[in-house]
């Protein structure tokens, strides 16, 4: 659902070639979502799984895994691109994202060499380059938005992740409109969520914390954060926003909970499906006072969670998550 009185926007956290030129269109002509994000993994699992890359793989025989597999992902990619350009040229969202091999993620050279390099060759406006929320990450950043490459901050954790982030989009916007009469870049910090709750829930549910609230409300504090800043081309993006297999809890619940004004959320299939048939969609439920939030991670602090210690973890956890991932999909294309 796209909500212009609240500028917030619905993106489906899922590439795959047939979806894109069938069901994915449909989502857009019913203004369901404006936008659409890929990773490692939904790459791994759509070109390992689906029969539609096998003609295309055909005529890449003799190049390197890397080069099928940024073969693959660009055509996917520019596809996408086209279908959304649309809302991105009624400067509406209208971005699709795709990310930069997760093994250059320490080497802030590389992953600018890398992004400018595949938006060259997507050559559509309206896609984001993903770029994951480390220190070379931020060099990256700035420097991607400075020559006008749209920016997707990918694996945000933690409240200063945001904040660097925020920093560098903001620096590398300031020097791109200083340099270009026109043209339009813009960033999103994609706040990670559901994962914190299926790493502490079974801890908290022992402690008599009432559990599956934590992403929500690390998500809440860092949206205070980004909309304090009130940048009008960076956004937040709620991620990691669909309900796994154990986690009790209504199928759109990370939706629901995190909806809020000027916010994008990208959420896999099945959650935009349970969202659409929520009669109660469209409420608003950020922001969350910020002492309520204090209270929150005070009473984990007091209870021995050390919410640095799990940033730190789950960060670690997503980038290999990614590494692992993509070293899949070149395995299976070699």
């Amino acid at each position: 659902m796209i909500d212009e009185r609240s500028g917030f926007s619905l993106w489906v956290d899922f590439i795959e070639r047939d979806f894109i030129n069938t069901k994915f269109k449909k989502m857009l002509e019913d203004e369901i979502v404006d936008g659409a994000t890929s990773n490692p993994s939904i790459f791994a699992n759509a070109i390992i799984n689906s029969p539609a890359y096998k003609e295309q793989l055909k005529e890449l025989e003799g190049l390197s895994a890397k080069e099928k597999y940024e073969a693959l992902a660009v055509a996917d990619i520019k596809a996408a691109a086209k279908a959304l350009r649309p809302f991105y040229e009624q400067a509406l969202e209208g971005y699709v994202s795709i990310e930069v091999d997760p093994f250059l993620s320490n080497d802030a050279k590389a992953t600018i060499e890398e992004g400018v390099r595949l938006f060259k060759e997507i050559d559509e406006p309206n896609v984001m380059i993903k770029v994951p929320a480390t220190e070379a990450g931020y060099e990256a950043m700035e420097e991607l938005m400075a020559k006008g490459i749209s920016v997707n901050a990918t694996l945000v954790f933690s409240p200063k992740q945001a904040i660097e982030a925020l920093n560098a989009m903001k620096k590398g916007v300031s020097r791109f409109t200083s340099e270009f009469d026109e043209g339009r870049v813009e960033g999103v910090i994609s706040i990670f969520v559901s994962r914190f709750d299926r790493k502490l829930d079974d801890k908290l549910k022992k402690l008599g914390i009432p559990p599956s609230k934590t992403g929500i409300f690390n998500a809440a504090k860092i949206y205070n954060i980004i909309r304090e800043n009130r940048h009008p081309a960076i956004k937040a993006l709620f991620a990691s926003t669909g309900v796994k297999e154990g986690q009790d809890l209504p199928k759109d619940y990370y939706i629901t909970s995190l909806y809020a004004k000027h916010s994008i959320n990208t959420a896999p299939l099945d959650t935009i499906e349970a969202f659409e048939a929520n009669p109660n969609k469209g409420e608003l439920a950020l922001p969350i006072c910020p002492e309520v939030i204090d209270d929150y991670f005070k009473r984990l602090e007091q209870n021995g969670i050390s919410m640095p210690q799990v940033y730190k973890e789950l960060m670690d956890e997503g980038l290999k998550a990614f590494e692992d991932a993509f070293s899949k999909i070149l395995d299976s294309l070699k």
